[in-house]
């Protein structure tokens, strides 16, 4: 049977975690000198630009420190394999992110920075598994006056979205319908 190498999940990163930096393949070592230069190269440094991001390309945690760059919104340098150019529309795009390994590790207690989607998918999936307002609260760092308003609020969104909708009435003149003969003759 052939051999599979797994690759573990991508875990985010918790608030002010910064240990992820020590894994980082631009990170100079004892043996390893790295020049943090090569990663803000002017528009036209094509060769400075293909070698950082050949570098970023085996970086074990490309991926957090992509993360991290628009969390900050660090829009200097190449930042997770990608020059400042080539974020812009995912720093754009942030707040509609919605990722469900960072909300649910969130309802696990994890302390992670969500987008205001990720957010609010948190509150829903809290209220659904039934999650007292006070935890919601400790999980989203919030009091718990305003964990009770968020559950009030998703209560009102479920209502409202399972109300069946009433069809509107017609204003106006009845609409004119051809009499046959025989109603003609019951009318008079």
């Amino acid at each position: 049977m052939p051999k599979t190498s797994m690759t573990p999940a991508h875990q985010p990163r918790t608030l002010g975690d910064h240990t992820w930096q020590d894994r980082a393949a631009c990170r100079s070592t004892d043996d390893h000198v790295v020049d943090p230069e090569l990663f803000f190269p002017e528009p036209d440094e094509t060769d400075k630009i293909a070698a950082s991001k050949a570098l970023c390309a085996r970086c074990p945690v490309r991926r957090t420190c992509l993360e991290a760059a628009l969390e900050n919104r660090d829009r200097d340098g190449i930042r997770g394999g990608l020059t400042e150019e080539e974020r812009e529309p995912l720093h754009e795009d942030l707040p509609l992110r919605l990722d469900y390994a960072r909300v649910n590790a969130v309802l696990a207690g994890r302390d992670i920075h969500l987008t205001k989607r990720e957010r609010e998918t948190v509150e829903r999936a809290a209220f659904h598994a039934g999650i007292p307002a006070h935890r919601l609260a400790w999980l989203l760092k919030i009091t718990d006056e305003h964990a009770d308003k968020l559950y009030r609020r998703t209560r009102r969104r479920l209502r409202n979205a399972t109300m069946p909708t009433a069809t509107p009435k017609k204003r106006g003149r009845p609409k004119k319908t051809a009499m046959s003969r025989g109603d003609v003759r019951a009318a008079a």
